[in-house]
């Protein structure tokens, strides 16, 4: 029984001594600064990565694939991504070469039988209509001349049109069609998007639409912390009466995959100055929301506040607190009203 007492005796003044150690003596803390800044009211909008340049690659002759770039291949603008046979087109090609050759002949004969006849006729031994005869002649097989060399420069032109080329650098994203298979004209081939060119799409209630303006800076969240700065490039301020949304395109200079959902801050009304501190000062208590405020003899004085609006790491406050106030950042969670504390760096 002794041994019991003995035992209940020294707890009390183990558990003292802790609890002085915790709130004996200066706390240590970090600090930030209360400050006026302009803020405005925002929301959050889904918005999609997008590539500015996406396009479906179409056969623009008939004939069978014999080559298509596999997907993931990195192209450069004008490198071949597929081509088309050609053996059909070559030997027409040939055949009008030879018509060209032929109406060229016939055209320069006509053209040395004219020059003769008139030559003649200043001597009187060539008449008037064999002039005339030979001059239509001679029209008439250089408009021939003319015709099939139009024939063969629109199939050199599909000659050209066999090989598929790629009219930006990019990526391939996709085949739709396969080496073997016949395509005709419009038919897709292949998908090529740049994914270095980028940019954000995302669509905002259209009564916001008078608070966004091209050049603007937006922050889009694109992960679970990953917060970028990003200019709005343009604003698109036509709506329908099914979704009544404005479209904002915002330029993305940062790496991400095209497709990827990112959330976009929107602002819902106009700018305004407001008394801000950082999120971290605040403390949630059942009795309400509080600030500590470090005055000049490094004691801390507890206030109340009310929150208003927020971007990013501040939050507008409204209460008994001033610009150029210090407010505890870190260690304000056990802090006591009064409390001597130590300010950290």
């Amino acid at each position: 029984m002794k041994k019991i007492l003995s035992i209940l005796v020294v707890l009390p003044i183990l558990v003292a001594g802790p609890l002085q150690a915790q709130w004996g003596g200066a706390s240590i803390v970090e600090i930030g600064e209360a400050r006026v800044t302009a803020m405005a009211p925002t929301m959050q909008v889904a918005g999609t990565v997008v590539s500015r340049s996406d396009a479906f690659l179409s056969a623009e002759v008939d004939g069978r694939l014999i080559s298509v770039a596999d997907v993931g291949s990195r192209v450069e603008a004008g490198d071949v991504i597929a081509r088309i046979e050609d053996t059909s087109l070559r030997l027409r090609a040939q055949e009008l070469a030879a018509e060209v050759a032929r109406a060229r002949a016939r055209l320069n004969f006509l053209e040395g039988e004219l020059v003769r006849f008139e030559r003649l006729a200043e001597t009187n031994l060539a008449a008037a209509s064999q002039i005339d005869q030979t001059r239509s002649e001679r029209d008439i097989a250089s408009s021939d001349l003319a015709v099939v060399n139009s024939r063969l420069g629109q199939i050199e032109d599909q000659l050209q049109r066999t090989s598929i080329t790629a009219p930006f650098p990019g990526m391939i994203a996709e085949r739709v069609a396969q080496v073997g298979e016949r395509v005709a004209v419009g038919t897709r081939v292949v998908r090529l998007v740049n994914p270095d060119s980028l940019e954000v799409v995302a669509r905002a209630p259209l009564s916001y639409y008078r608070f966004v303006r091209a050049g603007d800076e937006l922050p889009i969240v694109a992960g679970v912390d990953e917060i970028y700065q990003v200019p709005v490039r343009t604003v698109v301020s036509v709506g329908d009466e099914a979704r009544h949304v404005f479209e904002l395109r915002l330029d993305l200079d940062i790496s991400l995959p095209v497709g990827q959902t990112v959330r976009v801050t929107v602002p819902t009304a106009n700018v305004r100055e407001v008394l801000a501190v950082p999120r971290d000062a605040l403390v949630l208590r059942g009795d309400g929301i509080t600030v500590f405020i470090v005055d000049e003899d490094n004691t801390a004085r507890r206030i109340r506040v009310t929150t208003g609006i927020g971007a990013g790491d501040w939050i507008e406050v409204r209460g008994p607190i001033q610009a150029g106030d210090k407010v505890v950042i870190r260690g304000n969670e056990r802090l006591r009203p009064g409390q001597e504390v130590s300010v950290r760096g």
